[in-house]
């Protein structure tokens, strides 16, 4: 099954998983030092909460895909930079506290994308390139439509 993710930066982490608790009926599957997911049944969604700063108003971080496997993800890779996109592909990354194969892009206002599968746990959340708090392989790729493969970076 895939499952839209939305991530979002929340100044107040603990009021925030309060609130989403109540809003879809259940709990965090996963919690973590300022970090906090939810695996959201019906509507089939992956909320992520990250603590942003004091006082700093709510924003989405970042959007994704997740799916249920490296192939699929390989396979979203390939037809994205078939369709001219410029992707980031990370494979065996350390990313939101579990080990994770992605490819990134960004929608046409600049909101990035992630496509992912899960793999295992890890005990990191990560800084990235691409997203404001996630991954860090500092890797960039600036032709349209290439892949650039980075592995074992950390990510969220």
């Amino acid at each position: 099954m895939s499952r839209v993710q939305l991530a979002l930066r929340v100044s107040d982490l603990e009021g925030s998983i309060a609130f989403y608790t109540t809003l879809f009926g259940t709990g965090p599957a996963k919690l973590r030092p300022g970090y906090a997911n939810f695996a959201i049944t019906e509507p089939p969604l992956k909320l992520v909460l990250i603590q942003g700063e004091d006082g700093e108003p709510t924003r989405m971080d970042h959007l994704g895909v997740e799916v249920e496997d490296s192939g699929l993800v390989t396979d979203s890779a390939r037809r994205l930079a078939d369709a001219g996109l410029v992707t980031l592909e990370e494979n065996d990354t350390s990313c939101c506290y579990a080990v994770q194969d992605k490819v990134w892009v960004h929608g046409p206002g600049s909101e990035p994308w992630e496509v992912y599968t899960v793999k295992a746990d890890a005990d990191a959340l990560g800084k990235s390139p691409v997203a404001s708090v996630c991954c860090t392989s500092g890797e960039q790729v600036t032709d349209p439509g290439h892949v650039e493969v980075v592995s074992g970076s950390s990510c969220c």
